[in-house]
């Protein structure tokens, strides 16, 4: 800091300071950008790649196993109804073609909950939050 001396009328000496200079200095973002993207702890890191598809995979979840509830309900509804139908010389059921219906039902279900852990392995690189939010979802439905 530069300091500036004045005489005063009465002859006494004073020290006065000068206005501080300023500097500016334009800094790039770059570095800053480069640098989240590698740092693994950090917020933009965790929030675009663990945070955000965990979210996603836990709707997903929760909602599947919803909806397997309602199609569980409403199946039994029809099974029931069946039943009822059959006891009263309506239709005739046999064991196989139960058995078969519930197999089919048994394997669509497989292979949709298979194509949603499947896709929600594409959200991230890894996949890992995205299943693991699934699951807990199943466990919360």
């Amino acid at each position: 800091m530069q300091q500036v001396q004045k005489i005063l009328a009465d002859g006494k000496l004073k020290l006065s300071q000068s206005p501080p200079q300023r500097k500016f200095v334009i800094m790039s973002t770059q570095a800053v950008d480069a640098a989240s993207s590698t740092d693994i702890f950090s917020s933009i890191f965790l929030i675009g790649n663990v945070g955000a598809p965990f979210v996603i995979g836990l709707a997903v979840g929760y909602f599947a196993k919803k909806m397997l509830r309602t199609a569980l309900f409403l199946g039994g509804a029809v099974i029931v109804l069946l039943f009822v139908a059959e006891y009263y010389d309506i239709i005739d059921i046999t064991d196989e073609k139960l058995q078969h219906a519930a197999t089919a039902a048994t394997e669509a279900a497989k292979s949709s909950g298979g194509f949603l852990v499947d896709r929600l392995t594409r959200v991230t690189s890894k996949g890992v939050s995205g299943v693991g939010g699934f699951f807990v979802g199943l466990k919360l439905g």
